[in-house]
């Protein structure tokens, strides 16, 4: 049974990092793109990060671009988060879709409901 678990979330400064982990099992993470959703109260769900592992082709969403870094080992999946901002705060969510090999912005920007989804992690950037 496929399963993903997140952890590393937390209450940060602005300009600050975090690093988010998310653990897979069950499944074959190779055969599968993978990423990371969040959703902020009061607005819709947005896919911020996701990579096809098949090749290693990343997508970000221009509000993170250059300033987050999806990345994997073995079964675990990585966001790195620097320079937080405010506007960051979310609930965290890790996605797998597959056992197709998706684009990485399709899972991003057109997937998302397709997907199975970790169970979230808060983070909050505050002063």
């Amino acid at each position: 049974q496929l399963q993903l678990v997140e952890s590393g979330g937390g209450l940060v400064q602005p300009g600050g990092s975090l690093r988010l982990s998310c653990a897979a099992s069950g499944f074959t993470l190779d055969r599968y793109t993978i990423g990371w959703f969040r959703q902020a109260p009061g607005k819709e769900r947005e896919g911020v990060s996701c990579m096809r592992n098949s090749d290693g082709s990343t997508y970000y969403a221009d509000s993170v671009k250059g300033r987050f870094t999806i990345s994997r080992a073995n079964a675990t999946v990585y966001l790195q988060m620097n320079s937080l901002k405010p506007e960051d705060t979310a609930v965290y969510y890790c996605v797998a879709d597959g056992p197709l090999p998706w684009a990485a912005q399709a899972l991003c920007v057109l997937r998302g409901k397709s997907a199975s989804w970790g169970q979230g992690t808060q983070v909050t950037v505050s002063s």
